[in-house]
């Protein structure tokens, strides 16, 4: 592919610009949903870790080649895993804003509306989509770090007309990230329409109504029975109905502003931004439709974990550039200070928030071997090095959002098996029903864990093969507990016997 000057990488920036969205955004390892995607990589490099309940990650994996790009990359580098998603981590970030690059040189013709865009959501990268659940880019590592930065790609090829390459970026996002690839083909067919007549925009509904053949058999016309559906309905953002009024307008504004630059005559803009406007309208709408139709009836209660209202993830992250380049245009023209008096402000609000999100750790949290400033985070790496490879341990299901955790999870850090814990887990029993019965099980046997005394962990240990625990308070009598240090001990526990056998969990056994 022939590029010109002006398409070319501006890499030196792009890396300064990286380095500065980590200084405002900062990193964490194994916090929120990587707790699903980290461990399932671990496991790829080291067979051995977590051998029980890990359908609870593994769910995940056979639908991604994240864990397998993570892994093969340790085993080439040579790397710790910690420091592989690290590193993966910058490069990301790094292809994101390369990609944002791309997809802002296409709809705009001059520097400062480029630059514009690109300083804009460099400060608010960490910015939440609407309430989606989704940030435009997560602080931490999971598949949608390499799927959003490979949509965006696939985007500006789509708008240059340049199918091979598109369709190639497409495939890779769709190895990658399975779901917000259907999302992003359906709206690729509104584009397609957009691009081939505006007076026939109605052939974007049949098109996507063709995906509904691609649902799995478990979509049933039936209400969520417990205890799918105190899993599936502890996720309200799935349900529009939940929605408040200013989700609505976090929603609904960003389609206003489209639709004013789709008509409006703006200044250094091209063909492509006018189009790109103009078909994120429709596909907004849609998504808002079906979401609708979703949360009308608990008969279509099983359909709510598609989430067409991720939709709003591509929207909003396209729309911000936008919204960026056109600021950029009007206020950077003779005036070369203006966007950075924008965007420091926004740099600081961010920065700001990133410190509050995770207030009991570190703002960027790089690997470590021996300890933390985080006392949750530092215990689990103490059971990381301190304690057998098959471990399975026992942990309170609700310490995921314990003050202090700071939503770091137990087995992304520790590597060790543990039983379901109600949060995480319960946000992969949304989209994996079969796992409903054993996580609810397992997520009730532990709940209050905290108070447990001796005789409980034995009990405990009769239902499951746990031979470890970790509690959050002065360790329980007649326990070992070799380590209990900053309000935390990790104990052993004694069960009927020591010898247990440590089996792989499959739903319905």
């Amino acid at each position: 592919m022939n590029t010109t000057k002006e398409e070319r990488l501006p890499i030196a920036r792009l890396a300064a610009l990286t380095a500065a969205a980590l200084a405002i955004h900062g990193y964490h390892l194994g916090v929120e949903d990587a707790e699903i995607y980290i461990p399932a990589a671990k496991k790829l490099l080291n067979p051995r870790l977590y051998p029980y309940a890990t359908e609870f990650f593994l769910a995940h994996e056979r639908l991604s080649l994240f864990g397998q790009i993570l892994a093969w990359t340790a085993r080439l580098t040579h790397l710790s895993m910690d420091w592989t998603i690290f590193l993966w981590y910058l490069v990301t970030v790094f292809l994101f804003l390369a990609s944002s690059w791309i997809l802002v040189s296409a709809c705009f013709s001059t520097a400062r509306a480029r630059w514009g865009s690109l300083l804009v959501i460099t400060a608010v990268m960490t910015m939440p989509a609407t309430n989606t659940g989704l940030l435009l880019m997560d602080p931490y590592l999971t598949a949608r770090s390499f799927s959003t930065p490979l949509t965006l790609i696939s985007l500006a090829f789509l708008l240059k007309k340049r199918y091979v390459f598109a369709t190639v970026a497409i495939a890779l996002t769709f190895a990658i990230h399975l779901q917000m690839t259907v999302y992003f083909a359906a709206f690729a067919s509104i584009l397609w329409a957009v691009q081939k007549t505006a007076n026939r925009m109605r052939e974007r509904v049949p098109v996507l109504a063709g995906g509904v053949v691609l649902l799995p058999s478990d979509f049933l016309l039936a209400p969520a029975q417990n205890p799918y559906r105190e899993a599936l309905y502890a996720r309200d953002f799935y349900f529009l109905s939940n929605w408040a009024w200013y989700h609505w307008i976090g929603m609904l504004a960003p389609l206003g502003f489209l639709a004013w630059f789709w008509r409006g005559r703006l200044r250094g803009t091209t063909k492509e931004f006018h189009r790109l406007s103009c078909a994120l309208i429709p596909f907004g709408l849609l998504s808002i439709l079906v979401a609708a139709v979703f949360a009308s009836s608990h008969a279509l209660d099983t359909f709510a974990r598609l989430q067409p209202l991720r939709c709003f993830h591509l929207i909003t992250i396209v729309f911000v550039l936008l919204l960026g380049g056109v600021v950029g245009e009007y206020a950077g023209r003779g005036r070369s200070w203006a966007m950075a008096a924008i965007c420091l402000p926004l740099a600081m609000e961010m920065f700001f928030v990133a410190n509050e999100t995770y207030p009991y750790s570190a703002h960027i949290e790089t690997p470590e071997t021996g300890s933390s400033s985080n006392s949750w985070v530092n215990t689990l790496l103490w059971v990381r090095e301190n304690t057998p490879e098959d471990a399975v341990f026992a942990v309170d299901s609700r310490y995921f959002k314990d003050r202090g955790a700071d939503v770091h999870g137990f087995r992304a850090i520790s590597e060790r098996s543990d039983l379901a814990d109600y949060f995480k887990d319960g946000g992969v029993v949304a989209l994996f029903p079969d796992l409903a019965a054993e996580w609810k099980q397992m997520s009730d046997a532990t709940y209050g864990l905290n108070r447990f005394n001796a005789a409980d962990f034995t009990r405990l240990a009769r239902e499951y093969p746990v031979t470890w625990t970790v509690i959050r308070g002065p360790a329980p009598e007649g326990m070992s507990c070799p380590y209990q240090q900053r309000g935390y001990a990790v104990c052993k526990i004694q069960g009927y016997s020591d010898r247990v056998v440590v089996k792989q969990y499959r739903p319905g056994e």
